[in-house]
């Protein structure tokens, strides 16, 4: 599991910033019916992400987050994987995603954000990104190889090598990317090594795919969070290093 159920983004709020927020139930092109949370600026943007969740889907982080993105001016949507199994209603905290994470694939997450950027683009968003978090960060960087037409696709600690039953990953699907990529790890992942992200730089650079790979030392999986205080500094890095490629890539 990625963060706990009180965990929350380590993202300063902007006292006194209009935002909105709706529950939204938006439907894919395979007649999936799936949960999302959007945040809409007090005025239209021209700008905006679709956030994709770790494991457990969509949940409270994930609406703080779009509301943090808002308040700096980007119309956000955070969608959830799950509708194809568990249905679009709220879940409790005692939730198991786990038979869900299986049976979902990610040709039918690629068809959710499909549907996502439909909807932001709906809105008048022109540049979209997608911002994603561990399987979220794997799917942000696979969105940049999907067709969307996104500006830019940012992962935190997403795995970039083969799935475990051999589907091909971002590192080799880099030759597909459309986008420029940001991979923001951490270097204390007992699943991603070193070596793993040294082998997805290359494979991007080998593509020419535009991109920034940093890697925080010492930082846990799932190390931007507020509770983590002791990697506090590695966050605020990481979430500089966002809105930087957001704002030139918009």
């Amino acid at each position: 599991m990625c963060f706990e159920l009180d965990s929350a983004p380590p993202i300063p709020v902007i006292s006194g910033a209009a935002v909105s927020h709706d529950d939204l139930v938006l439907e894919a092109r395979d007649g999936n019916r799936f949960a999302a949370f959007l945040a809409t600026p007090e005025k239209s943007s021209e700008k905006g992400v679709v956030v994709l969740p770790d494991v457990r889907g969509l949940y409270r982080f994930y609406e703080e987050l779009a509301l943090r993105f808002a308040e700096r001016g980007y119309t956000a949507l955070a969608l959830d994987y799950f509708g194809r199994t568990a249905g679009v209603e709220r879940r409790d905290d005692d939730f198991d995603c786990w038979p869900h994470v299986e049976a979902v694939t990610p040709e039918q997450i690629q068809a959710d954000v499909a549907a996502a950027v439909e909807h932001l683009r709906s809105l008048g968003v022109r540049s979209v990104f997608t911002v994603g978090f561990c399987m979220g960060g794997r799917q942000s960087w696979l969105a940049a190889a999907g067709g969307h037409c996104l500006a830019g696709a940012v992962g935190f600690y997403g795995r970039p090598g083969l799935a475990q039953d051999g589907a091909p990953g971002p590192e080799q699907l880099a030759p597909q990317m459309e986008a420029p990529i940001l991979a923001l790890q951490a270097g204390d992942d007992a699943n991603i090594t070193a070596e793993a992200n040294e082998a997805f730089e290359r494979a991007l650079a080998g593509a020419g795919v535009e991109h920034q790979l940093a890697v925080y030392d010492g930082a846990p999986h799932s190390f931007f969070d507020r509770k983590q205080e002791e990697f506090a500094d590695a966050s605020e890095d990481a979430w500089k290093r966002v809105l930087a490629f957001l704002d030139r890539h918009a």
